[in-house]
Formats: C-alpha cells, sequence, structure tokens
C-alpha cells in the first residue's frame, strides 16, 4: 500500500488493522500451546499403549473404561455361539478387505471378537481356520455407527464399524459388552483370518505443529513491527 493512500486511511481502518493483526498473533500463540498440549498428551498415550499392549495377558476389566483399558492385552475363555460370523470392511497393510467378528458367551455377557482378517477371496468360513478358545488379544472400545464416510447398515448385512451392541441386535443376543477383542494369530502363519494385526504406531506430529504456529506468531509480530516502525519514521520525517 502506497503512502499516499495510507495517509488517506481513516485512523478507525487503521487501528482495526492492528487490533486484528494482535489478534492473529494471540492466536497463533494459542495454536502453539494446544498442540504443545496435544504432544504431551500423545506420549502419555503412547507410552501406556506400549505397556498395556506387549505387558502380560490379564482378565477382562470388571469395569471397562476406555482411557484405562484400551489395547489391554487380556486373555478370556468363553463358549463360542454357533452364529454365522459377521464381516465387518477393512482396509489393512494386506489389502483391503474383512474382520472377522465372532461372538462369545463369557460370564459377563456376549464378547465379540475380532478372529482377524480375511480378504474377499477368502471370505468363505470354508477357508478360515477353526474358532479356538481360551482367546488372548487386545481390548478396543465398540465403534458405534459408522466411519466418517459410511455408516453401518444391519437391514442390509452391510458393516463399516465394530459396533458390538448393533451387531448383537442385528443376531437377536443378549446383554452385550462394550468392547471386543482384537484376537493374536492363531494356527499355521499363512491362515485365515489372520489376527494380531492391531495398528499400535501412532502419528505424532504435533512438536511441528506447534513450531509451525509459534513461527507464523513471530512472523506476524516481526510484520507487524516493521509496519509501526515504518509509520512512526513516516510521521517523524512529515
Amino acid at each position: 500500500m502506497s503512502d499516499r493512500a495510507a495517509a488517506g486511511r481513516p485512523l478507525w481502518v487503521t487501528a482495526l488493522l492492528l487490533a486484528l493483526s494482535v489478534l492473529m498473533i494471540v492466536v497463533f500463540v494459542l495454536l502453539g500451546n494446544w498442540q504443545v498440549r496435544r504432544l504431551a498428551w500423545k506420549q502419555e498415550l503412547i507410552a501406556a499403549v506400549e505397556t498395556r499392549a506387549f505387558g502380560p495377558a490379564v482378565a477382562l476389566p470388571e469395569h471397562f473404561d476406555a482411557g484405562r483399558h484400551a489395547y489391554l492385552r487380556v486373555a478370556v475363555d468363553g463358549r463360542w455361539l454357533d452364529r454365522e460370523a459377521v464381516l465387518v470392511k477393512a482396509v489393512t497393510e494386506l489389502g483391503p478387505g474383512y474382520w472377522v467378528m465372532s461372538p462369545m458367551q463369557t460370564g459377563g455377557g456376549i464378547l465379540w471378537v475380532n478372529r482377524g482378517f480375511v480378504p474377499a477371496d477368502a471370505r468363505d468360513p470354508a477357508n478360515w481356520s477353526i474358532a479356538q478358545s481360551p482367546v488372548t488379544g487386545l481390548l478396543r472400545p465398540t465403534a458405534q455407527g459408522g466411519t466418517l464416510l459410511e455408516r453401518n447398515d444391519p437391514q442390509s448385512g452391510r458393516w463399516v464399524s465394530r459396533d458390538t451392541v448393533a451387531l448383537s441386535d442385528s443376531l437377536g443376543l443378549g446383554a452385550t459388552l462394550p468392547y471386543f477383542i482384537d484376537a493374536d494369530h492363531r494356527g499355521a502363519p499363512a491362515a485365515w483370518p489372520r489376527g494380531g494385526l492391531t495398528i499400535l504406531r501412532f502419528s505424532n506430529s504435533h512438536l511441528s505443529y506447534a513450531l509451525t504456529w509459534y513461527a507464523m506468531a513471530v512472523l506476524f509480530a516481526l510484520g507487524l513491527a516493521y509496519v509501526l516502525r515504518s509509520s512512526r519514521r513516516k510521521d517523524e520525517a512529515d
């Protein structure tokens, strides 16, 4: 903007632009602080998950708390129900296919077990290994409703998330636990379903995000200081 344009600009416009610039600097700093807090939370989560997932298998918790028990390694014995497994759409490191979800009767209610992954060409149960008990694996909270892009459709038997209560309702089962187990792999290495595919790697880019927001705050502050200094020099020259 030329000096002539700046000179003809009303004072309230200049004050508004300065206020907005200061507000942007404050917002960038707050966003950086938020990312720092997210960084601390993510580091605590990673440490907690590693401790739970790779520790010795324990019994199912009496009162499930997702914050405390997600990815906890457990061992449970129960009775597999004589029901056809439900296939839930999945994309894994092995490619697209399905999770094989099977219900098990336990003392605490119906427990859904993710026996593992099968590709589309192996979705026939005749290609699967026999379900065994006890089951060892990682606790996962139920995933209600579906995903951001798709919804479960129990009427047509189309599932995109592992919603334990909805799965039980679709089969007319009783009281159901609010979690499922990602089972470890059983049987031959190449057998289906392929268990043990739980993703335990969490992206952690919060530090780079925080530095980006702080850098933007510094750049805005430097730009504002330059404009104020230039304006002051112009006033002194005039």
